[in-house]
């Protein structure tokens, strides 16, 4: 099943986020886990934070300033397309995203200076309250 036939809610959620990048052995600063947005990703070549940008400190390598939309509801695994459907027009809008995703649903960050214009692409084709 692909998401084309069926229309999809988009939230914005209210806070801003900063995208940090960590030495890979670094460990997970109790800053990276306070408030309720927060993705903590560690790979070979690095740790990655998505988080409150209120809690990073000014001496860790960021990028501050995101806001997040929420696909609303829990979306099954056998779904196809749903990033695709978000990325695709903000591309074409030149809007550049940052993608999360957790065991329910998909969050896609936007600058905060595009997040008015990422709003105007996303309503042709989803609902987006705000």
């Amino acid at each position: 099943m692909d998401m084309s036939s069926s229309k999809l809610s988009l939230k914005v959620l209210p806070m801003k986020v900063g995208i940090c990048r960590l030495e890979k052995e670094a460990r997970i600063p109790d800053w990276a886990i306070v408030g309720g947005f927060f993705s903590v990703t560690r790979t070979d070549d690095e740790l990655s934070v998505v988080c409150m940008e209120e809690n990073i400190p000014e001496d860790v390598k960021c990028e501050k300033g995101w806001r997040v939309f929420k696909v609303e509801g829990i979306l099954d695994f056998s779904l196809t397309g749903i990033l695709a459907s978000i990325a695709n027009p903000l591309a074409q809008a030149k809007i550049s995203i940052f993608a999360v995703s957790t065991f329910d649903t998909d969050y896609i960050l936007v600058k905060e200076d595009t997040l008015e214009e990422a709003v105007k692409v996303l309503s042709i084709e989803f609902s987006v309250l705000k």
